[in-house]
């Protein structure tokens, strides 16, 4: 099974405060707390490539952005 943590991220992202973020990151809880044993792992894999993923664009756009200020 496929999982969208884009979903989850963006809407985290966009909540409109601390109370609705964390209703959000409770939902991702509760999510993988009902999932079977044998798709949590696939469920952590999958989350853990997100992140990396999700990192690594963040900081090439920092990288990117703090370049463009040195150069002013």
């Amino acid at each position: 099974m496929e999982y969208n943590f884009r979903q989850y991220h963006y809407r985290s992202i966009n909540a409109a405060t601390a109370e609705e973020r964390a209703a959000i990151n409770q939902e991702l809880k509760d999510l993988y707390a009902a999932l079977p044993d044998s798709e949590k792992e696939d469920f952590n894999r999958q989350l853990q490539t997100f992140l990396a993923k999700e990192m690594g664009r963040l900081k090439s756009d920092y990288e990117s952005v703090k370049g463009g200020f040195s150069d002013n």
